[in-house]
């Protein structure tokens, strides 16, 4: 159940993360997993564990009875031939779709009439018969020869819920759900708010357990729930979207894990339009295009539908991925796909006068001051195309203000996150906000890198010496004296993984003392 609890934080944070790299990473311990040391996560598991997250090739981890693991997606591979019957999604009986005024619940109603033999349909909605497109859909299933019952129901109302599981008649009873209902509210994460939240939230989450919950003796034999891949990936602005289906998925390895039928599906773009799609524009859509999201088919989508439903696994993500397109992106490749992504991993940026953006700024810096204005307007102009999903950067008018361009507070993220990415500059989350065109932010990267000091190794070594001479007048029985020895070895870790060297091992470190390392890197 705890699980459960957290999967939406968990889905939230994946956003977070998206929309500040290199900010936020995630870390999640189960104490009745840690069989070596019960509630306490092991010396050892705590030794891995900080030495992955500070090494930053990693955002997210868990640990597991000392063990640590991270999250790779990897192909299913295609089940053998299977006979008609076993890929029906049910045998006989009624099946519920929720949500089904929305398009995607009319395609997969269909589509189960059609193709799985279903002879019995609840379609269940906010509006009911009312719903825009409702008499059609009725009528093309009665065509197809399946008897449909509308109902007006918010499912995400555990009372409606029970009455209209109790309209079922018992000479069909229901033996099949599929969750398709669902509503988004983009915006980043400090622009959502409580109701914002819940109204993502409710139709998803609230509705999938009262679902779960009710349904749990009926005998069921699917129980389908339609998922994002927002919640694996993150998607930046839509972190309530992703925190809901966070728990969907969850939900399917918990019914799956008890021995009931579950199946979560995390959808990438489908091609046809829908209540979650219809308001994509061209920035949003170059934005998942540079994600390496390829629209799907309908068809093409129903067969991953199909594959699915006897795959046996309790969580699945039914989605095109362009995995040659992370070969030229400006942005890290997500973790969670470097099972798929072949060549190299470059790592957020981490402001620290090294790694990512060096290069650039030492290019930057050899050439003639005006030559430097133009390399920097011309970099932050190509940016903005992209953003805006322009291919002439050349038409970016320097001196205009990027709301009236079409920047949102998403695309205003997405744009410091990449110029901070590609310079190696650590820059504020209101960039776009407080300094509002093309220009004004070339002139924010120009004086950083202006101001910038090229710092030594004599002028380290300076200051190495004061800092010898102040630690042997420290106090070692305050309780401060800690926190110093912690911070200097997760400097000297930090330092050792940039320059190569060989650093001190952590290993005797106390779990206490490996975590303030951790915290002192998260600081910066």
């Amino acid at each position: 159940m705890a699980g459960l609890v957290q999967a939406p934080v968990w889905g939230l944070l994946r956003s977070v993360q998206t929309e500040n790299p290199g900010r936020f990473l995630l870390l999640d311990h189960d104490p009745d997993h840690d069989l070596e040391c019960g509630s306490e996560i092991s010396p050892a598991a705590a030794d891995a564990a900080v030495r992955v997250l500070v090494a930053g090739e990693e955002s997210q981890l868990a640990v597991r009875g000392g063990t640590v693991l991270v999250p790779r997606l990897s192909r299913v591979v295609k089940s053998a031939a299977v006979s008609e019957a076993s890929v029906r999604l049910v045998s006989g009986g009624t099946v519920l779709v929720t949500g089904a005024s929305g398009v995607l619940a009319g395609v997969v109603a269909r589509h189960l009439v059609a193709e799985h033999g279903v002879e019995h349909l609840l379609l269940a909605s906010r509006r009911g018969p009312d719903a825009p497109g409702a008499a059609e859909l009725v009528a093309d299933l009665e065509a197809a020869g399946a008897s449909v019952t509308v109902a007006a129901c918010d499912v995400a109302d555990r009372d409606a819920v029970r009455e209209l599981l109790a309209g079922v008649p018992a000479e069909v009873p229901l033996r099949g759900v599929v969750h398709t209902a669902g509503v988004v509210d983009d915006g980043v994460v400090e622009g959502l708010s409580d109701e914002r939240v819940e109204r993502v939230l409710a139709p998803k989450v609230d509705a999938a357990w009262h679902l779960h919950e009710l349904t749990r003796d009926m005998g069921l034999e699917a129980f389908v729930l339609y998922s994002s891949v927002a919640a694996t990936l993150g998607a930046g602005g839509q972190g309530s979207y992703a925190a809901a289906n966070a728990f969907l998925d969850a939900l399917a390895q918990h019914r799956h894990a008890h021995g009931l039928p579950a199946l979560s599906l995390a959808w990438g773009l489908w091609a046809q339009a829908s209540g979650i799609t219809q308001n994509l524009n061209e920035t949003d859509l170059a934005r998942m295009d540079r994600l390496g999201i390829i629209p799907m088919a309908t068809e093409d989508a129903l067969a991953l539908f199909d594959r699915s439903i006897h795959a046996e696994r309790a969580a699945l993500l039914p989605v095109r991925l362009d995995l040659k397109a992370f070969g030229g992106r400006s942005m890290p490749v997500p973790s969670v796909l470097r099972q798929l992504v072949r060549g190299p991993i470059r790592k957020a940026a981490a402001g620290n006068g090294s790694g990512p953006g060096t290069e650039w700024r030492d290019r930057v810096a050899m050439v003639a001051p005006e030559e430097r204005e133009r390399l920097v307007l011309d970099l932050v102009r190509t940016h903005v195309a992209t953003v805006l999903g322009r291919t002439d950067p050349y038409g970016i008018e320097e001196r205009r203000a990027l709301k009236e361009l079409g920047f949102d507070s998403l695309t205003a993220v997405e744009l410091r996150n990449q110029l901070s990415n590609i310079t190696g500059l650590r820059l504020p989350t209101t960039l776009v906000f407080d300094h509002p065109t093309p220009a004004a932010i070339a002139d924010v990267l120009l004086k950083q890198i202006d101001g910038a000091p090229q710092t030594t190794a004599q002028d380290i070594m300076s200051e190495i010496d004061k800092l010898e001479a102040a630690l042997a007048d420290i106090d070692w029985a305050d309780a401060g004296a800690a926190v110093v020895s912690t911070r200097l070895r997760g400097l000297l870790t930090k330092w050792g993984r940039n320059s190569g060297s060989d650093t001190e091992d952590l290993g005797t470190a106390s779990a206490d003392e490996l975590f303030s390392i951790l915290d002192g890197e998260l600081e910066r």
